[in-house]
C-alpha cells in the first residue's frame, strides 16, 4: 500500500502551536477544524501544505519560528490550560503579549521555579524526551535530619509504588533547624518524583524549586516572570539537544 503524503493534521496544529497535540485532538473531536472546508472527523488525517486549514473559522497562518520562554512558575498554579476543580493555571496568568504556548515537561501545584514553553509541539515533545539527556535540577527542601547515606538507595534508583525511578543525584547542601536543603538532579520527571522518592526513604518535601532545565537556568528570574530565549541561543541548544538524542539513541 502507498504511503500517504503528507503529516497528521493534530501534528500539523500542534507545530503551528495552536495547541499541544493532545488539545488539538480535543479541538478535532468538537468540530471546531476544517479542512478546504470540510469538518475534520479524525485527528489522523493527513494534511498536505496546499490545503487550507481553519480552526474556530480562522484560516491557519504561516508556521511561526520555533520559540522558547524561561518562566518562573510560582507556587500555587496548575500547569495546565484548564483545571477541572477551577484552581489557577500558569496559562491564565502569562503576559498577554505572549502567544499561544504549552509547557515543556510540568511541574505540579506545589512546586516552583523554571518552566520553559514554547510555541511549538514538536520542540516540547523532543525536549521531554529522557534520551534526550538533559538534566533537570531541583533546590528541595526536606523535613528531617538526613544522614551520610540517607539518599544512597535514590543513587542506584528506587522502586516506588510499582514503578521504577531512575538513579538521582542527591546532595545535602546544609541543615536548617529541622529542615534539610539538598540538591537533587534527574534525567526524567515523572509525576511527584522527587515527592515521592524521598517519601519512600523516610522525608518529607516542605519546597520544590527547579532551578535548571538542561542548559537553561533560572537565574535571577523573579516569581512570575517571563524571558524569552534569544534565537541564537536557542538554535544552539536544540541542535545539541538534536545530537544528544541520536547519540543516546
Amino acid at each position: 500500500m502507498a504511503e500517504v503524503a503528507g503529516e497528521r493534521i493534530a501534528k500539523v496544529l500542534a507545530r503551528h502551536g495552536v495547541a499541544s497535540r493532545r488539545d488539538a485532538e480535543r479541538m478535532i473531536a468538537a468540530g471546531r477544524v476544517t479542512v478546504n472546508g470540510m469538518s475534520v472527523e479524525s485527528p489522523a488525517l493527513n494534511v498536505r501544505e496546499a490545503d487550507r486549514i481553519t480552526v474556530d473559522g480562522k484560516a491557519l497562518g504561516n508556521r511561526e519560528p520555533v520559540r522558547v520562554w524561561l518562566y518562573n512558575k510560582p507556587r500555587g498554579l496548575v500547569t495546565s490550560t484548564r483545571d477541572e476543580k477551577g484552581r489557577p493555571t500558569v496559562f491564565d496568568s502569562l503576559p498577554d503579549t505572549l502567544p499561544r504556548v504549552v509547557s515543556i515537561g510540568r511541574l505540579d501545584i506545589d512546586s516552583e521555579g523554571l518552566l520553559l514553553l514554547t510555541n511549538d509541539g514538536g520542540i516540547k515533545r523532543r525536549l521531554e524526551l529522557p534520551s534526550t539527556g538533559w538534566v533537570r535540577k531541583y533546590r528541595v527542601r526536606l523535613h528531617g535530619r538526613p544522614g551520610k547515606d540517607s539518599f544512597a538507595p535514590l543513587a542506584k534508583g528506587i522502586e516506588v509504588g510499582g514503578e521504577r525511578f531512575r538513579p538521582m543525584s542527591v546532595r545535602l547542601d546544609r541543615q536548617q533547624g529541622g529542615n534539610a536543603w539538598t540538591t537533587v538532579a534527574l534525567r526524567e520527571g515523572r509525576n511527584r518524583e522527587i515527592r515521592r522518592a524521598m517519601e519512600a526513604i523516610g522525608f518529607s518535601v516542605n519546597r520544590l524549586i527547579r532551578v535548571s532545565y538542561g542548559p537553561f537556568q533560572l537565574g535571577k528570574l523573579q516569581p512570575g516572570e517571563v524571558m524569552e530565549v534569544q534565537p541564537r541561543v536557542l538554535r544552539d541548544q536544540l541542535g545539541r539537544a538534536a545530537k544528544d538524542a541520536r547519540s543516546a539513541s
